[in-house]
């Protein structure tokens, strides 16, 4: 009997996913889907919202099932990560963790699924991101649960990985549009930020292996000359916008010690600190953790000091406006 033939593979992104020579996409993970609805665990309630039709971009929307209306909640915007080529809103890891931060936080939160790459290469995601934002600042208003449990005047945009990277692009871009005059977004809480460079730095520079794996990433979802100094993944690129631009005055950037990436998060924290922006910078740095560690093992105890620490953060960020 003959044998099968053997799946050829094209393109290889290690781990995440791969391109067969007939064009196929195989994604390897971030692919199961967890339905929206009362968590009884948490006791939070969430629902999907299809918000910009003509593209498919959707929303989760999460509330504690306790909120009432005569008291709004801050209300955080959130971009999930997976290099921007895996992942949804509908991931069961990210449902768990927001399910989590809500209860903790008591907050209302929107989760936004933006379109992947190879199939919607960059910068798609980042258009779509605006996109939702966009929709929260002028019809979110008029959604029941926005309308009933959130507070616009209270806003903070959360991300992890490659959502950091989105929400730092967003606050660039909200300083000087009308979006930002109808959200006051008060901060930006980054979880293990997904930014780069060509250039090596930190453990970058001995760990040749894995940094080759995250510039063959980038390479990947970004059609881009610039290659990894493109100032969408390094935020202090030639050409870069100013930190100075960022529409909020608070920042809280979360690195884990064995990530490849914790030297980009404690740069961008870096330049923060020294810069002429007025507000305030954080940092936190999770010992013996990986990228993204809380997302993968939401139980653990790190993981759970995480969510409080990020959850602290989004509530000081809105208590000078209470």
């Amino acid at each position: 009997m003959a044998a099968d033939n053997p799946v050829e593979v094209s393109i290889d992104v290690f781990p995440y996913l791969r391109v067969l020579k007939d064009g196929t996409v195989q994604r390897l993970g971030g692919t199961e889907v967890a339905p929206a609805g009362l968590d009884p665990e948490t006791n939070v309630l969430s629902k999907d919202i299809v918000i910009i039709p003509e593209t498919g971009v959707s929303t989760r929307l999460y509330r504690p099932n306790s909120a009432k209306p005569e008291k709004k909640l801050p209300l955080v915007v959130y971009f999930h990560g997976g290099a921007f080529i895996i992942s949804s809103i509908a991931d069961p890891k990210y449902h768990a963790s927001l399910n989590n931060l809500v209860a903790e936080a008591g907050i209302v939160l929107v989760s936004v699924n933006y379109r992947l790459a190879p199939e919607h290469p960059l910068p798609a995601a980042y258009e779509d991101s605006w996109a939702a934002l966009d929709w929260v600042a002028l019809h979110g208003k008029h959604e029941a649960w926005l309308k009933e449990y959130a507070d616009f005047g209270r806003v903070v945009l959360v991300g992890d990985s490659a959502g950091s990277s989105i929400s730092h692009h967003l606050a660039l871009r909200l300083k000087k549009s009308d979006v930002g005059r109808d959200l006051k977004v008060l901060g930006i809480g980054m979880i293990n930020p997904y930014f780069w460079g060509s250039d090596p730095i930190g453990v970058e520079v001995t760990d040749q292996f894995r940094k080759k794996i995250v510039d063959n990433w980038w390479m990947f979802v970004c059609p881009s000359d610039k290659g990894c100094d493109d100032p969408f993944i390094n935020p202090f690129a030639d050409g870069a916008p100013s930190l100075a631009g960022l529409a909020c005055d608070k920042v809280l950037v979360i690195v884990a010690e064995k990530d490849i990436l914790k030297d980009r998060g404690r740069l961008y924290y870096e330049r923060l600190v020294n810069s002429e922006r007025p507000g305030k910078a954080e940092i936190m740095e999770i010992e013996g953790e990986d990228h993204v560690f809380h997302i993968f093992d939401p139980t653990s105890q790190k993981a759970k000091s995480l969510i409080k620490r990020l959850a602290s953060f989004i509530n000081e960020a809105n208590a000078a406006v209470v």
